[in-house]
């Protein structure tokens, strides 16, 4: 007779022949796995041959990067069954064939685990294009294995000759693009109107997904798990050959928009600092600089956040990742909207400019001097020979007043997105104005990721004019902590030995940052709302304070106009577009040089 305990020390023997099957094939000890055990029982050689590619893809490529994907383009719209069922076809062609050189055994295992998935699944699979698909790879590569040469018609075809480009690469980024182009052809070939294309995808920001409410895609009892449990749940599936799970969630995949907040655990803050790299760069600060920053600002309602400074993911990439080309992708299209409206931006510079010299002008203080050198005074020509006093000459003296340093702050946060051309050329018309007046000034960019806020130096306070380029690399993204971003920026303002200090804010007024709820973390309400526009309005009273002038440049909706002079006060400016930019804006910085 077969008792209880019989059976589980039997699962527990399968469960381990399985996760030793993995471990050896992918030679990482630290995968976490989840065997299916049940499944074994009815499929034992499509669960062994799933089990053995769940290793050899971790081996191969990089299976986070890939299963992130999967879950971004799930967000962004795409239905999870057919995705999924592409996914471990791409797969399945990515490691087969390595795995077939390497462990020749193999092959066994996945001919035998196809006819399981024939003989059980062929009426599911038939019911959809996606599900056909996969029975003409599965038939094809039956055919392979017999030693014929398969035959596919029409659009069939086309979807195996980009399938087979899976074989053919060892870049993930490769496998990514191979995926989408066949669900896009496949499934969804309206998927790029009415959704974006791949740098759409790949831009969703981790603080959007854990936000997302994945119920409709976990089991009730792990609801509480959001997006953790589900990149898990993908990270398996893409691998299993298996159908089952993709077809009973393929329904459920439309209509999910609820947001909430989940709980990271500590693993998942572990590896925060790697996607910071990862999207924004290396930092260009030593570790104890970073630690006596992070100590000094993050203070208050901010003791829960960090500060990353950094030089942007062009300049410090720490691999060739999908941001790398996303960044890269926006920087030509900033470049793009320079190149069109180039007689605007000009016309901007040379007209504030003007304004601003010429202001400058009358605050000089001439004055005239007796010198050794500079103009000759005849009347004193009766000294030579007959006094020590060889000062016969008077020097015109022009003392500049004005002894300024700027800095501005540039709101990159993702509400900034749709105006982001617009305000990478009101950054650069005032950058460019700066350097032909001489006026030392920093630009720095800032986000908030994770409870990361972002400061991205794109040009320091004495570059040559030659840095304004890197305005260009202006990129948007995750949320906006503007009041520490404020307050870092005047930390080092204030250092500065100038008598006259002026910070430009260029932002939509809409700070907006939600926490992501960490263990043992305090959890402090979000930053938003009154409570949000509150701390920036104290920050920028507190550097008023100092004797540092703030100007905030709205660059936001007119419905926001209320929320921006609840931080400014009337020190802001209004351009709804650059035509109207320079006088604006030289016209509040003409008054503060005539002050």
């Amino acid at each position: 007779m077969v008792t209880e305990e019989t059976l589980k020390t039997h699962e527990m023997e399968l469960e381990s022949r399985i996760r030793n099957l993995v471990w050896t094939v992918s030679g990482d000890y630290t995968l976490k796995l989840n065997p299916d055990v049940e499944r074994y029982a009815k499929e034992p050689d499509t669960v062994l041959y799933d089990t053995i590619r769940q290793g050899a893809f971790s081996c191969y490529f990089d299976r986070e990067a890939y299963s992130l994907y999967l879950v971004k383009k799930v967000y962004s719209g795409a239905a999870e069954g057919e995705l999924m069922m592409l996914a471990q076809l791409v797969t399945e062609e990515a490691v087969s064939k390595r795995l077939e050189s390497e462990r020749p055994g193999v092959k066994g295992f996945r001919r035998r685990a196809a006819e399981e998935i024939l003989d059980h699944s062929f009426e599911t699979l038939s019911r959809n294009e996606t599900g056909r698909l996969k029975l003409e790879y599965l038939r094809g590569r039956r055919e392979e294995d017999e030693g014929k040469s398969p035959s596919y018609s029409g659009k069939t075809r086309e979807w195996m000759e980009l399938l087979k480009h899976a074989s053919e690469t060892a870049d993930t980024m490769e496998l990514i693009r191979v995926t989408d182009e066949l669900y896009n052809k496949v499934v969804d070939p309206a998927f790029v109107k009415k959704h974006g294309d791949l740098a759409s995808v790949l831009a969703v920001t981790i603080e959007e997904l854990t936000e997302y409410s994945w119920k409709d895609f976990l089991s009730e009892e792990l609801y509480e798990d959001g997006l953790e449990t589900y990149l898990e749940r993908v990270s398996l599936d893409m691998t299993n050959f298996t159908s089952k799970e993709a077809e009973e969630k393929k329904e459920k995949t439309a209509g999910s928009d609820t947001k909430k907040i989940v709980v990271v655990d500590e693993k998942a803050l572990a590896r925060m600092y790697q996607y910071i790299q990862r999207n924004y760069g290396k930092t260009w600060l030593s570790e104890s600089e970073d630690k006596s920053r992070n100590y000094q600002l993050c203070r208050g309602i901010h003791s829960d956040c960090s500060l990353y400074y950094t030089e942007g993911v062009l300049k410090n990439p720490v691999g060739k990742y999908y941001q790398l080309s996303y960044a890269q992708k926006q920087k030509d299209k900033n470049l793009h909207a320079y190149y069109d409206q180039h007689r605007a931006v000009r016309q901007n510079i040379s007209l504030l400019y003007q304004e601003l010299k010429k202001a400058m002008l009358l605050q000089e203080d001439q004055s005239f001097a007796d010198a050794d050198h500079g103009i000759l005074q005849p009347a004193r020509m009766w000294k030579v020979g007959r006094s020590q006093n060889a000062d016969l000459f008077r020097l015109e003296q022009r003392r500049n007043s004005l002894d300024f340093v700027v800095d501005i702050l540039v709101d990159a946060s993702g509400s900034q997105r749709p105006r982001q051309e617009n305000v990478t050329l009101q950054t650069y018309i005032l950058a460019e104005t700066l350097s032909r007046l001489h006026i030392p000034f920093r630009v720095m960019s800032f986000c908030t990721f994770w409870d990361y806020t972002i400061l991205h130096r794109m040009r320091d306070y004495d570059d040559p004019r030659e840095k304004n380029s890197n305005i260009f690399e202006y990129i948007t993204s995750s949320n906006n902590r503007d009041g520490l971003a404020v307050k870092a920026a005047g930390m080092d303002l204030l250092k500065r030995q100038e008598d006259r200090k002026l910070l430009i804010l260029l932002s939509d007024g809409k700070p907006y940052d939600v926490l992501v709820n960490r263990p043992n973390a305090r959890n402090p309400k979000p930053y938003r709302d009154d409570y949000a526009l509150h701390d920036t309005a104290t920050e920028v009273r507190r550097l008023r304070q100092q004797g540092v002038s703030v100007l905030g440049v709205f660059v936001g909706e007119e419905t926001e106009l209320m929320a921006e002079q609840k931080i400014f006060g009337k020190d802001f400016a209004y351009a709804r577009d650059i035509r109207n930019f320079s006088h604006m804006v030289g016209s509040y910085l003409r008054r503060k040089i005539e002050e």
